[in-house]
């Protein structure tokens, strides 16, 4: 079954709404930055939509290092145990 093109349209948003609140949630707020500057969002929903497999995509938005995937947004938390120069 295929989706509608407002199918389509509402899966973006959701999204950008989650991305958008993954960041507010790390202190950034959504007038200091634009997204489209960072990332493609209807490119980034046309790859984790069509994907057969797990797939993740990775970006940073003023310095927010994010993992996109089907399942949803995630922020990137370095292992602190593998920094170097100890």
């Amino acid at each position: 079954m295929h989706s509608s093109p407002s199918d389509s349209s509402d899966d973006s948003r959701d999204l950008l709404v989650e991305i958008i609140e993954t960041l507010e949630t790390c202190g950034l707020e959504d007038d200091s930055y634009q997204l489209h500057d960072y990332v493609d969002p209807d490119a980034l929903e046309q790859v984790i939509a069509s994907a057969d497999e797990n797939i993740t995509v990775q970006f940073t938005v003023d310095e927010i290092p994010l993992e996109v995937s089907p399942d949803g947004v995630d922020v990137i938390v370095e292992d602190e145990s593998q920094s170097v120069g100890e």
